[in-house]
């Protein structure tokens, strides 16, 4: 139990200045992607605790150097449950959250930072402007669907063309990583999931350690490696002669990419531009703070329809926010709502009825050559029903370890405001 005569040791943490308010610092660890916002007098704090003073004898040097009264004691339950306390009275505390090792914990900023540096984005932007030069004298160069389809055989095309955004959508998230790791901080990369979608996310909560105008760095980099990619394979199909095979699978390579690049744009799921949005705005958690004034106005006309089946909504979860703040989310939310409705009715009208016909088709076609139909027909369905059974059931294990295991959740209390998770994709 902690009280005034607790002596408290905290692991070491990092504090700078908060983006929003200059009365307040964020505090975190970069390891474990844990940080919060403070009063600025919360880092004082942590600095007399961590020194040696117990909590009565630092309320007592605060109340002196700024005039105030502070209670510690509430101070150092939130900060433990966010995991920065090391040790209370010479106890080591079991630590909330559990530290996951990163992904290339050997790649540090000196080695990187160089790919961000002025000489980097005035060849950035030389390739950019070389390929829109290109793209107007030659519009036939701009992909369309067809470029899917580089063969007569359909299950080789999705094959192949899965396989490109496999390797695309990993440098995508490397260079999520990478961008994180020039800042020093850690980051790792695992599979999620966006509403139907399955993607590869890479988690960079660390980067709340550094001020805001770098972590556009971290958010867009993805997106940058994206455009590059789609810009030497535009420049290689228009000022040379490939091969047919290698300008068909550059085409299909450039479409998967510029499809890829889109869905970014679907701010109503956690993509790349969410998180310029969330920063943009200067929300904390733009995606849950929505999503909970959602479900807040849904019980509430639930309610006025059912009053006696839907219990009354309770109190508004964005009247704790500041102004700005709460103004963002309540446009945010409709956004979730009415574009996932969107893409969810989508999915459920033509993704999911393709998906289904496609399956039957190649499982048709294996049936067939079973039984001395085609057997390349065969191989071809064959390939369709590996690549698309071996995504579902990804997407499926990936849905259940997220959310089929999930405990509950704790919630700090309001001297502390904590950071949202920040996982770009």
């Amino acid at each position: 139990m902690v009280t005034t005569d607790s002596l408290v040791r905290f692991h070491p943490v990092q504090v700078r200045p908060s983006d929003d308010d200059p009365d307040e610092v964020v505090v975190g660890r970069p390891e474990i992607g844990q940080f919060v916002e403070l009063p600025a007098v919360g880092a004082r704090a942590i600095e007399l605790l961590d020194a040696g003073a117990t909590i009565g004898t630092a309320e007592r040097q605060l109340a002196a150097e700024h005039d105030i009264e502070v209670d510690l004691v509430d101070l150092v339950e939130a900060l433990r449950e966010a995991g920065l306390v090391d040790q209370i009275d010479g106890q080591p505390l079991a630590g909330p959250h559990r530290q996951v090792r990163p992904h290339l914990p050997g790649l540090r900023a000196r080695h990187v930072s160089w790919l961000f540096g002025p000489v980097a984005k005035l060849v950035y932007l030389a390739l950019v402007a070389a390929t829109l030069v290109t793209v107007v004298r030659r519009p036939e160069l701009l992909p369309t669907f067809r470029d899917f389809f580089w063969t007569d055989y359909v299950g080789l095309a999705v094959l192949v063309n899965t396989g490109l955004f496999s390797l695309s959508a990993t440098m995508h998230e490397l260079s999520h990583l990478v961008a994180a790791r020039s800042l020093g901080a850690p980051a790792r990369i695992r599979f999620a999931t966006r509403l139907h979608h399955l993607v590869l996310e890479t988690d960079v909560t660390a980067i709340w350690s550094v001020p805001r105008r770098y972590r556009y760095r971290v958010y867009l980099s993805g997106l940058f490696w994206d455009l590059a990619v789609v810009c030497v394979a535009l420049l290689v199909l228009g000022h040379t002669t490939p091969h047919p095979v290698v300008a068909a699978l550059l085409a299909a390579l450039v479409l998967v990419l510029v499809m890829s690049m889109a869905l970014q744009l679907h701010v109503y799921m956690r993509t790349d531009f969410y998180f310029v949005l969330l920063d943009v705005l200067r929300c904390r958690n733009l995606f849950h703070d929505g999503l909970a004034y959602a479900r807040h106005l849904l019980r509430r006309f639930g309610h006025s329809v059912l009053p006696a089946r839907i219990a009354a909504a309770g109190d508004d979860p964005s009247a704790v926010l500041p102004s700005h703040e709460r103004r963002a989310v309540r446009v945010y939310a409709a956004a979730v709502v009415i574009g996932s409705m969107v893409a969810l009715t989508s999915f459920a009208g033509f993704g999911l009825p393709i998906l289904l016909h496609g399956a039957f088709q190649a499982g048709s076609a294996v049936v067939a050559g079973a039984t001395g139909g085609s057997l390349l027909a065969a191989v071809d369905g064959a390939l369709v029903l590996v690549v698309e059974g071996t995504l579902q059931t990804i997407f499926l294990l990936t849905l259940y370890r997220r959310y089929g295991r999930r405990r509950r959740p704790t919630t700090a209390p309001t001297s502390v405001t904590p950071a949202g998770p920040v996982p770009a994709g």
